[in-house]
């Protein structure tokens, strides 16, 4: 047993909206805990009952889950997480991005991208202002320093003069338990018949629907996507969109409004629904401009579909040789992407999905865990 043993996790993400930075740190945890059961894990959120309901593992006997109020991020880490972690007597906090201004213990922090750095046009100043500082911060004074892609440690280490064996990569990975493809053996009677009322309520008919997921952003090129799809034979497959508005999705409507034909949006798809709307996809596209990661493209690699998506930053790394890569700048890329895509006989589809799933086993979320605990333990041992 080791003599300081209580580490604290910044776990406000799970009281969030569905995106990557909440999907990690639920995923990698929910294999720590397990993998690390001398270890105290003290969870700082405030949905508790929610958490446990959905994830019965964090009331593993080495799971603390504190209840903490709901507030503006500048309170969080100037007092909240501070207080919590003094009450508590935690001995390493890990954070994801950034950390507090003081915690009196050792600190673990989680950089997902500098996208920020790289791709300034797609963010507001005020986010580039305030990560500038506490991206700074973290990088320097954070005991250990931890990321999700080679891209991203690469990008890491060049902007921040920082030594390669001083990050450490924690992939993010994917469930297959709940994102598996209509041909694999778990696929019961029973699932087909679930999967084929959520289809139904969505008005999709399974394998005859392009699909792309993300938030409504510039960055995520969903405007490109359209403008590529509108260009497409008349009898082509529908687009189908999921994903929450951002205050900057004007210009997916001015794509919408260019091309001839309705793109059918989905706002409102539950986590439970996700799965069945991937794995019977014909064709999956994500052509985002830049991600640190992009967790859409492996949860669609683990569903069995084709998957479409940019050469650019970490996403060809994610992506793996099964995929279609285009360039996200150029509509005619795009469109020459989906239309390679679709013509594909079904040798070809079953080759590269074959691949998909074949890559897609690297991205694990044990692995990742046990990188993160040799940290943890590292940290716990030395303090």
């Amino acid at each position: 047993m080791y003599k300081h043993q209580r580490v604290g996790v910044d776990f406000h993400a799970w009281d969030g909206i569905y995106q990557g930075s909440r999907s990690h740190v639920l995923g990698i945890y929910k294999a720590t805990i397990v993998l690390a059961p001398d270890i105290v894990f003290y969870f700082f959120l405030h949905d508790l009952n929610g958490l446990v309901a959905e994830h019965p593992v964090f009331s593993q006997p080495n799971v603390r889950l504190i209840q903490s109020r709901r507030l503006p991020s500048w309170l969080r880490l100037t007092i909240q997480l501070p207080w919590l972690a003094l009450r508590h007597r935690i001995d390493v906090l890990h954070m994801q991005y950034r950390l507090p201004a003081w915690t009196g213990s050792k600190t673990v922090c989680t950089v997902h991208d500098l996208l920020y750095e790289s791709h300034p046009a797609y963010f507001r100043w005020t986010f580039i202002l305030m990560a500038k500082i506490t991206h700074f911060f973290a990088v320097r004074f954070s005991n250990a320093l931890l990321t999700v892609s080679q891209f991203s440690k690469s990008e890491l280490c060049k902007r921040h003069q920082i030594a390669a064996d001083k990050v450490g990569v924690t992939l993010n990975g994917v469930d297959q338990q709940r994102f598996y493809p209509s041909f694999a053996n778990c696929y019961t009677k029973t699932q087909e018949n679930v999967d084929m009322s959520i289809l139904q309520q969505w008005g999709l008919m399974p394998g005859q629907y392009i699909l792309t997921v993300g938030r409504l952003e510039p960055r995520k090129n969903q405007a490109h996507l359209i403008r590529a799809w509108g260009q497409l034979a008349a009898d082509s497959p529908p687009l189908v969109v999921v994903g929450q508005p951002d205050f900057s999705f004007i210009d997916v409507y001015l794509a919408q409004k260019e091309v001839n034909r309705p793109v059918k949006f989905l706002n409102k798809v539950k986590d439970n629904e996700l799965p069945a709307l991937m794995r019977h996809a014909r064709l999956f596209a994500y052509p985002a401009f830049a991600e640190g990661f992009g967790m859409p493209v492996i949860e669609a690699l683990a569903s069995g579909v084709l998957v479409l998506t940019s050469n650019t930053t970490a996403l060809p790394e994610v992506a793996g040789p099964g995929a279609i890569l285009v360039d996200p700048t150029q509509v005619s890329s795009i469109k020459a992407g989906l239309e390679a895509g679709l013509a594909l006989t079904q040798a070809e589809r079953n080759s590269k999905i074959a691949a998909g799933l074949f890559h897609v086993n690297r991205f694990n979320w044990d692995d990742s865990a046990r990188v993160l605990i040799e940290h943890l333990r590292g940290l716990l041992n030395s303090a």
